[in-house]
């Protein structure tokens, strides 16, 4: 006599370690994308028709229509720390929860902050590029600006923007500016946007998207900056007007734009661009890397083991800490 397997299924859109992909079979028929390109819709689709559970990354976008055509799913386990490429309001129209991982991502992503700032002041790729096309010793070019003696404003105060604090701190900054209705870090003068654009050397950005935050820095907000600015943005992509951004650096007001995310990535937009704005990617001052705030390799294990731990509670019935969403 046939027996029927009745461990749910999970549906995994991104590769994941071993050691996480061990787990989940343990709990469940895992079906995992090998990556590292994600699935098409249709097929995403196709192995969600039948899933219970979703182990999400950046690349997913779960809509109303998606939960349509997945009548089975009940959890979605975010491995990621932010969660607005998802409707949380049909998801818990739909009975579905959805839990993220709020913590892990906060050291490596202040680091890389750090990183991409000294980067974009100190024209370190034009300064590689010299290496690399024939260099003949020290000369007097490609003098920039250093964070010691600058007025550096942290925009977004919440867990990575007070790591970035965290780190700034050692490097001697005239002035630590933050902007932050919300949150406040003693450490730093709290002001107002307008101050910080009128005031700061750098800027950085780690605020989260929302309707508020959307297009945040503009063509109009850059109008008011420092001349010779360096921008850096390591929150989400359209608190940025990447297009203003090219204008502001081809004009000269803008010193310099770093960024780890892009308009492109914020996939329940419906009018986001399919591609990073070409005055970005065609100019010497930017610095711009591909959403590497988390990837450093025990960090991405430690990020995949806890959605892998949220899923499996939630299969089971048991109460989760992290969840965007709470079903009653």
């Amino acid at each position: 006599m046939m027996t029927h397997n009745t461990m749910p299924k999970i549906v995994v859109t991104q590769p994941v370690h071993a050691e996480v992909l061990q787990t989940l079979q343990a709990a469940g028929e895992v079906v995992m994308n090998p990556g590292p390109e994600p699935w098409s819709d249709a097929e995403r689709q196709r192995h969600l028709a039948d899933a219970e559970a979703m182990m999400a990354f950046m690349t997913d976008r779960v809509d109303q229509d998606t939960l349509l055509n997945a009548p089975r799913l009940r959890t979605i386990a975010c491995a990621l720390k932010g969660y607005d490429n998802f409707d949380l309001a049909a998801c818990a129209a739909a009975g579905v929860s959805v839990s993220f991982v709020p913590d892990l991502l906060t050291e490596p992503t202040a680091e890389l902050a750090v990183g991409l700032a000294i980067a974009a002041a100190r024209h370190v790729l034009p300064g590689d590029n010299v290496v690399r096309t024939g260099y003949a010793g020290w000369r007097p070019t490609l003098y920039g600006t250093g964070l010691h003696g600058s007025v550096v404003a942290v925009v977004g105060l919440g867990a990575v923007g007070r790591a970035i604090v965290d780190r700034l701190s050692g490097f001697g900054c005239a002035e630590m500016l933050g902007v932050d209705p919300q949150h406040e870090d003693p450490r730093v003068q709290r002001v107002g946007l307008d101050e910080a654009l009128a005031r700061a050397d750098y800027i950085l950005l780690a605020t989260p998207l929302t309707p508020a935050s959307h297009h945040l820095i503009d063509d109009a907000a850059l109008a008011r900056v420092r001349p010779g600015l360096i921008l850096v943005n390591i929150g989400r992509g359209s608190v940025v007007d990447e297009a203003a951004v090219s204008r502001a650096l081809h004009n000269g007001h803008l010193g310099a734009y770093a960024a780890d995310v892009y308009e492109m990535e914020d996939w329940l937009l419906p009018a986001r661009p399919r591609a990073v704005h070409p005055g970005l990617i065609g100019h010497a001052r930017t610095v711009l890397t591909p959403h590497l705030g988390s990837a450093v390799q025990r960090v991405r294990l430690a990020i995949e083991l806890r959605a892998a731990d949220n899923m499996i509670r939630a299969l089971r019935g048991e109460a989760l800490t992290h969840l965007a969403i709470a079903l009653t």
